[in-house]
């Protein structure tokens, strides 16, 4: 299920244009840059093409991605600690990591992504439901709330994660950050209409209601904790909705009740 379009405008009135979501659009291309900047792109030339760029992509997410197991002890894990991680990359020997703060690593792991489909993906979501929680909480509290939302999906996971296999796999992605802004757009505007292409009926376009097409993914997620395999960590996903749709439950603003 893809989503195309929020049905939901901020402006119907003739008033003044609404600003532009400019931290949305400015995340997007941070997000971007890093990501054909570094090795999983393919595109720069200096970690090599083939095993060599495998293995210098596989260097670069344990430098700078989450690895729950150095986030709760606070240091960066020895090579030989790395090297137990579930699922090692063959002909690529792990290599220390000197110099990592773990705690700043929940910040730089938000922004890393393992492919173009992983990126994709979570642009889209940005890219639709960004710019509404944008401009409802105003850029700077969307900038906090976007790292505060991400950074606790991150240690929420660790958490949950700390005496399993895999509190040495490395967590990337900005999908905790953008899960939070999901919760929060389903808090500021359930019943606005999403478009959605639906699958199953050869990628129709129809048009739910957010808190139908919203309520659906974060089940989805939800059960996924349970019954998927490893690689996608939907535990954070659920952890990210949950913060940013309890922290929109502070924001909105609840008519008086009438006497009587």
């Amino acid at each position: 299920m893809a989503l195309a379009a929020p049905g939901h405008t901020d402006r119907q009135d003739g008033g003044p244009a609404a600003p532009a979501p400019a931290v949305t659009y400015a995340l997007i291309a941070v997000n971007t840059l890093v990501f054909l900047l570094g090795p999983a792109a393919g595109l720069n030339p200096l970690y090599g093409t083939g095993l060599a760029r495998v293995c210098a992509e596989q260097r670069y997410e344990q430098r700078w991605g989450t690895v729950p197991a150095e986030l709760l002890a606070g240091r960066p894990l020895t090579a030989g600690q790395l090297a137990e991680a579930p699922e090692p990359v063959p002909g690529c020997p792990a290599a220390p990591t000197p110099g990592k703060h773990p705690a700043l690593s929940v910040l730089s792991g938000l922004f890393l992504h393992a492919g173009w489909l992983h990126l994709a993906g979570n642009l889209l979501f940005l890219y639709v439901f960004g710019p509404t929680v944008e401009r409802r909480l105003g850029r700077a509290r969307f900038v906090l709330f976007y790292l505060a939302a991400g950074s606790l999906a991150t240690y929420g996971f660790a958490l949950a994660e700390a005496h399993s296999a895999d509190s040495t796999r490395v967590l990337i992605g900005a999908s905790g950050a953008i899960s939070g802004v999901l919760g929060a757009y389903l808090r500021f505007h359930p019943r606005s209409r999403v478009t959605t292409l639906v699958p199953l009926l050869l990628f129709l376009p129809l048009r739910f209601p957010a808190w139908l097409v919203l309520g659906l993914w974060f089940a989805l997620q939800w059960w996924s904790v349970h019954s998927a395999g490893p690689g996608v960590a939907y535990l954070v996903h659920v952890i990210g909705f949950s913060a940013g749709f309890l922290y929109a439950c502070t924001v909105v603003s609840h008519p008086p009740r009438r006497p009587g």
